[in-house]
């Protein structure tokens, strides 16, 4: 049988996709040194993983963790565009020589495929709509520029070395168990958590700034498809992860006011403050080539995702 390594796999998306491996019945490996992954994410299935504390910079560590391991989804990073802003030198060491070391040990442990998740933030502000894998990229921010680092990494090592890697785009992925307290922490798990407490989420900016929303579910379907795709098509490969379509702050507001009000006539209104630097006006990703190569289908829609999250953080009190 099969092993399977999910580096960050403690974390929102890693531990969604440990999750879904051991339902499948996989044997499955997490290594994550607990900096921003929780326990709690990986506390129902703990006792049906090899569970490593350490980081992914560790060699001996992640040595261990990858040994005789057939696939490698890589997770782990520092996955914050503010953070990134204040502490560039940290998340580029993270992000960036981490992913390094990670293709390092798949080459030298002969490792058959790393997935990679990489970042819609590689394309910045090119205006042009929807965001094509041939687009030049052209990040804004320390956190895009050091995962695309790592994603031209993942192209060069599967051209000079032969470990057979596939980076997927992640554009805004939501979704259960993605934490809402931090600083830091993604849009609608902040809008949902503060609108089910009765309070104003916070828009930074006027509002129209837009996002292609991609529910966990989504995400791990790609990261699925990625492992299994034949190298001939995926090998070396760019896709984009998202649903194709992007919708804008205020309206996300609007529809988490509508499923919290749940047939009252409660509404909560946003509050705008300054834009923060780093941040992108639009995203919206074509999802072709993931569909082409990968069979990937985004099957939860955005409006269906969103009403599950606030179901989840609603039961979760």
């Amino acid at each position: 049988m099969a092993t399977y390594l999910v580096t960050g796999g403690a974390g929102f998306i890693g531990s969604s996709l440990a999750r879904a491996l051991v339902a499948r019945g996989e044997t499955v490996r997490v290594i994550d040194n607990f900096t921003t992954g929780k326990r709690a994410n990986v506390a129902d299935f703990a006792d049906k993983i090899d569970l490593i504390e350490g980081d992914i910079r560790n060699e001996r560590l992640l040595a261990r963790a990858m040994e005789g391991a057939e696939v490698v989804f890589h997770e782990a990073a520092i996955a914050s565009v503010p953070q990134s802003m204040a502490e560039p030198l940290e998340n580029y060491d993270v992000n960036a020589i981490g992913t390094l070391r990670v293709l390092e040990a798949a080459r030298a442990l002969r490792v058959r495929r790393v997935v990679y998740a990489a970042s819609s933030a590689a394309y910045g502000e090119d205006p042009v709509l929807p965001k094509v894998e041939t687009m030049p990229p052209a990040p804004i921010s320390p956190y895009g520029a050091s995962k695309l680092a790592g994603e031209v990494a993942m192209q060069v090592y599967a051209r000079a070395y032969g470990v057979e890697t596939v980076c997927l785009r992640y554009f805004n992925v939501f979704g259960p168990r993605q934490d809402p307290r931090s600083e830091y922490a993604a849009v609608i798990p902040k809008f949902i958590t503060a609108m089910l407490a009765d309070q104003q989420p916070r828009i930074f900016g006027d509002g129209t700034q837009s996002r292609d929303f991609c529910h966990i579910d989504n995400v791990i379907e790609a990261n699925l498809a990625a492992a299994a795709a034949p190298a001939a098509a995926a090998s070396g490969g760019v896709f984009n992860i998202g649903c194709g379509q992007a919708i804008d702050l205020k309206q996300v507001v609007a529809l988490i006011s509508d499923i919290v009000a749940d047939g009252t006539d409660r509404r909560i209104q946003p509050k705008f403050e300054p834009e923060r630097s780093g941040d992108i006006k639009h995203s919206w990703a074509d999802i072709g080539a993931a569909r082409k190569y990968l069979g990937y289908r985004a099957a939860v829609s955005f409006a269906d995702g969103l009403r599950r999250t606030v179901d989840w953080y609603r039961s979760q009190g």
